[in-house]
């Protein structure tokens, strides 16, 4: 027994002393490029150092708390070999504070340090007014104080009292005014902040080497809390100028790292969404009475609001408001404020926010106001298995091209450069210039591309809808753009007209840009009383309707129209419906639609009919207005 006793504490001894002969090296390591998809980001870092023969750690510090563990590759350039890859939370480093955030700290401190001072005048006062109550009662318990005495009495207790009084308000006023000041710089450094959270990451690379000399390393990884929403600024001078597109990214990032003078690609890829293809399941028809219907739910033009912390209320800057299953977000400002335009079919918000629990929020008005709870569970260790690798070999994963950041001479161009890379199944925008973005959660909007666009311009109105006329570019080939579907701004003639949605998503073949309303284009829709009658024939009911639409062009050029209205269709072999005089509009017998296209030059009016009949039996009511 003590020789086994002995055997076990001499191989204890000579474990213990093998672990601590592994040398610990800290090498320095910069961010040259990032990829920002929809969601998540991408870093490409470089590092560089001295390792020691035999077997070390190579220490990769200050990286993003919320790195993703599965997505860490490390290519090794040197004579050494890779042997395993480890991520973990560091805690003794904490993240630096801006020099900003840190002034803005000591702001509060000085705050603080004067409330402080105030409140302990506060209580002074609160003593001499109870001092001066003590001794009110004029003479004590002995009579025959004189009116003069009392009168003097009197004077001196109003004046102390007053002053006592009016210093404790202006006190008081300060205080307030103190409160909400440190509320803002609180508000602030919450937005400036990377994160809540204290600790960063770091990568241990263990390698081994025959012989000391030089390690190259190049390593890429995923972060989350970061991503791009795709912005448009579409300007029309006139109808008969192309339009200009300009394609920008709204980038926001809140990893805890500054990305500095780094190069960066849009990708609209999304890591975070599976990747796996969705089972068809089995469509179990049954009887309608066991049906059961979705409502159709109402829709909305844009959505606004604001987002708060469901424990006190406080807004939440920086907080990221998507459009579930679109591209179409955006960010909240320093009051926790969004909007947001809505495409077609849009129905739930997703919000999120870092230390918060995100939410699916359902669009049933056009401000939704959005609170979130706190996320309770900390970040825990996460260690990552060890890959095998083999020398000047990447690590298990995908290949990476790493690109360095060329140096330019003279003055930086005018325009922002980039160009447009097709994978296999993403689209990259490269930026040519470096850029530099903080980790603050706050929207920062990088210009992509600008393109002039051949468009052709038409007006469409629905006057049962709508009484303005709304202009209509229409880009035909447009595919070549490589858009994504996303907000847009509108200006025509020189003026901002609106917001509307780039549907980049469109099948269609012609991509059809709304560009707002036109107010130059007068239309009215009027119900002609008269033709509109109600008569008995026999069993039946028949009842007409006739409406008058006229359209005027105040504009100075000519411009091309389309109109659309409808007549009902009928679900039901009892009721009929005749269309009668259409202007020359074109029936649509499946959906009802009637549309004409119409030109009108400077100055002229068009009046178009629509007249139809509906025949129904007389123990039954239609619905015709």
């Amino acid at each position: 027994m003590k020789k086994f006793s002995l055997l076990l504490t001499l191989f204890l001894v000579s474990f213990f002393s093998f672990s601590q002969e592994i040398k610990e090296s800290t090498f320095k390591s910069e961010i040259q490029e990032v990829t920002v998809f929809l969601s998540g980001a991408q870093i490409f870092e470089t590092s560089s150092g001295k390792i020691p023969a035999g077997e070390s750690f190579i220490l990769i510090k200050g990286l993003s708390p919320y790195l993703d563990e599965k997505s860490i590759q490390v290519k090794g350039m040197g004579d050494f070999t890779i042997q395993a890859v480890n991520k973990r939370l560091d805690y003794l480093s904490e993240q630096k504070t801006g020099e900003k955030v840190q002034a803005l700290q000591d702001s509060i401190l000085a705050i603080q340090r004067n409330q402080g001072k105030e409140f302990a005048r506060l209580e002074v006062l609160k003593e001499k007014t109870s001092l001066l109550n003590a001794n009110k009662n004029i003479g004590g318990t002995q009579n025959g104080s004189s009116l003069t005495e009392l009168k003097q009495a009197m004077d001196f207790y109003d004046a102390e009292l007053m002053k006592i009084k009016t210093e404790e308000l202006k006190i008081q006023a300060n205080i307030q005014q103190e409160d909400d000041e440190m509320n803002k710089l609180s508000n602030q450094i919450t937005a400036m902040q990377a994160s809540f959270n204290e600790s960063t990451s770091e990568i241990r690379i263990r390698v081994k080497s025959d012989r000391g000399g030089t390690a190259d390393f190049e390593i890429n990884y995923l972060v989350a809390n970061a991503g791009w929403y795709p912005k448009y600024d579409v300007r029309v001078k006139n109808v008969s100028s192309p339009l200009s597109l300009t394609y920008k990214a709204e980038v926001y990032q809140n990893t805890g790292v500054d990305w500095k003078d780094v190069k960066l690609r849009f990708s609209n890829g999304n890591p975070n969404q599976g990747g796996q293809i969705p089972d068809l399941e089995k469509w179990e028809l049954n009887f309608a009475r066991l049906t059961t219907f979705n409502p159709r739910a109402q829709t909305f033009g844009s959505v606004a609001g604001r987002i708060t912390s469901a424990s006190d209320g406080s807004p939440l800057p920086g907080a990221n408001i998507l459009v579930s299953g679109t591209t179409i977000g955006t960010v909240s400002d320093m009051e926790g404020n969004y909007s947001l335009t809505l495409p077609s079919g849009a129905s739930q918000l997703s919000a999120s926010f870092i230390g918060y629990q995100p939410r699916q929020i359902a669009i049933n008005s056009s401000r939704v106001n959005i609170s979130l709870q706190e996320d309770t569970q900390a970040l825990e260790e996460i260690v990552v298995m060890g890959y095998g690798a083999e020398q000047k070999k990447s690590m298990a994963g995908a290949t990476v091209r790493l690109r360095g950041i060329s140096t330019l001479d003279g003055a930086p161009a005018p325009l922002l450069q980039t160009s447009v890379v097709e994978n296999q199944t993403t689209v990259e925008i490269e930026v040519a210039e470096p850029y530099s973005i903080k980790s603050n959660g706050e929207k920062t909007l990088v210009d992509l591309k600008n393109f002039q666009v051949e468009a052709s311009y038409r007006y469409s109105v629905v006057p049962k809808l709508d009484n303005d006329a709304f202009l209509i570019a229409e880009i035909s080939d447009w595919s070549q753009y490589s858009l994504l579907e996303g907000e847009s701004n509108l200006y025509f003639e020189d003026g901002f007209v609106g917001r509307s949605i780039l549907n980049g998503s469109s099948l269609q073949d012609t991509l059809e840009v709304s560009m707002g309303r036109d107010r130059s284009i007068v239309i009215q829709r009027e119900k002609n009383d008269e033709f509109s009658k109600k008569r008995a024939i026999g069993s039946n009911i028949t009842e007409s309707r006739e409406y008058k639409i006229t359209v005027k062009n105040n504009k100075s050029q000519a411009v091309t129209i389309n109109v659309e209205d409808q007549i009902p269709i009928s679900v039901n072999s009892d009721i009929t419906v005749e269309a009668l005089t259409l202007s020359g509009g074109k029936l649509d017998p499946q959906t009802g639609k009637v549309t004409w296209t119409i030109t009108l030059q400077p100055g002229a009016q068009q009046e178009l009919k629509l007249q139809y009949e509906v025949k129904y039996p007389k123990k039954e009511k239609v619905i015709l207005d």
